[in-house]
């Protein structure tokens, strides 16, 4: 659909645009954190940047020895060849090196190892990252469709919270069928509840 590519590539050009990526990111998490329904989770799932995204890894790391579980997700295949995203209870950073897309992952070797893999009727709150967001919930993601099959498996009171940086909303994300709405959207300068939450 030619309307969303042009949606996708102007919400690119937005956040790599973006100015001071860095300090915004810390003032995004830190709100992540902050969340009520973050203090109550027992498992959460963040994503470990890569790009212009909204940078993850210096919250991520501070929370590694807190009280959550912290799952974080990899890029791999089901059982048809669809793409997917596995589930990885992170203990440690140095578990993981460079894979998909240069993003931090486990080591193939250890997909499936017992004890590390999260199934996804486990997570309690899930950040999620995207290229272009609105604030009625709906997400534009790079369009693998990886997020879309994680989001359609997760339990009915899963919160979904997609972060990322004001200048990549929109009046109006293009969704489709299968597409999932978020419950809310964590800016820099705000969170907006969606008609998911």
């Amino acid at each position: 659909m030619l309307e969303k590519i042009q949606q996708r590539r102007t919400a690119y050009d937005a956040r790599n645009a973006q100015p001071d990526k860095e300090k915004l990111s810390q003032i995004i998490c830190n709100k992540f954190i902050a969340k009520y329904t973050y203090q109550q989770a027992t498992t959460v799932m963040w994503y470990i940047h890569c790009r212009s995204e909204v940078r993850t890894l210096n919250a991520l790391y501070a929370e590694i020895d807190s009280s959550k579980r912290i799952v974080i997700p990899y890029c791999t295949t089901d059982c048809g060849g669809r793409n997917k995203l596995g589930l990885w209870l992170l203990e440690d950073l140095a578990e993981l090196i460079p894979g998909t897309w240069g993003i931090l992952e486990p080591p193939k070797i250890r997909w499936g190892e017992f004890g590390k893999e999260v199934l996804p009727q486990e997570l309690d709150l899930i950040m999620v990252p995207g290229v272009a967001f609105d604030k009625k919930g709906g997400r534009l993601g790079n369009g693998a469709g990886y997020y879309d099959r994680l989001l359609q498996n997760v339990r009915a009171d899963t919160e979904l919270t997609a972060v990322c940086f004001e200048s990549q909303l929109c009046d109006n994300v293009i969704m489709e069928k299968h597409d999932v709405y978020m419950n809310f959207i964590l800016t820099e300068k705000n969170c907006y509840s969606s008609k998911a939450g």
